[in-house]
């Protein structure tokens, strides 16, 4: 079963380097998965630095970092397509555990998992700490999914049934699992980790960060006033 990666980026020079790095270094053969990253038009070595690292390195032609995914996933070649971004890093056995997860789940549409902090600093580990909490409360009641967009995988095929990511400011990868939740099952795997990069967090405060992704995704991911953390993102 091949796996479809799409790694949206834009001026991601400093990052995406080891993330493809990462993303290169799976337990599964190389063969069975393919890297495909979508720049949204970076005025600095983006594509020079992940065209050597990937399969597909093109510019996307829809807004927002959810039509980036989605551009990608039109490019993508293989039933499962699993999504992070170009600050992150993977552990080797990523792409083993959403395999394993489809397997084990034959009706999961979706999958995604909890998030460690990269700069590990205490008000980091924290933050995610309960980030993590929140994601594991909102599955176990059957109330919510916190699912992001760096750590998510889904049949390609639901997921195209489901009407793909919206192109909003914010909030379209935590939106899109109550979409998927209509064709089949949405899991949150434990094992399926990522190391996410909190420079945004950092740069815009983590309260405020939090309300862009709790508080507009209620409201349905829109909003004119709180734009998407990725401010200058196409």
């Amino acid at each position: 079963m091949k796996v479809s990666v799409i790694v949206p980026a834009y001026n991601e020079e400093g990052s995406i380097g080891r993330c493809l790095v990462s993303l290169s270094r799976q337990t599964i053969p190389r063969s069975d998965y393919e890297l495909i990253v979508v720049d949204g038009g970076s005025s600095d070595a983006t594509v020079a630095e992940a065209e050597p690292l990937c399969d597909l390195v093109f510019v996307q032609e829809s807004e927002r970092v959810g039509g980036a995914r989605n551009d990608g996933v039109a490019r993508a070649t293989g039933p499962i397509v699993a999504t992070t971004d170009a600050d992150c890093i993977v552990p080797p056995d990523w792409l083993e555990v959403i395999l394993a997860g489809f397997n084990r789940y034959p009706d999961a549409v979706q999958l995604y998992g909890p998030v460690d902090p990269i700069e590990g600093t205490f008000k980091n580990r924290v933050s995610l700490t309960l980030a993590n909490t929140f994601a594991r409360a909102g599955y176990y009641t059957r109330t919510f999914y916190y699912t992001l967009g760096c750590n998510t995988a889904f049949r390609k095929d639901a997921f195209i049934r489901a009407g793909m990511y919206r192109c909003v400011d914010a909030g379209d990868d935590l939106e899109i699992a109550r979409r998927m939740a209509r064709y089949g099952r949405v899991v949150f795997e434990n094992r399926m980790r990522v190391g996410f990069s909190m420079r945004r967090y950092e740069k815009f405060g983590t309260l405020k960060s939090l309300y862009e992704w709790v508080a507009i995704v209620a409201r349905g991911g829109s909003s004119e006033k709180y734009q998407y953390t990725r401010r200058d993102y196409k």
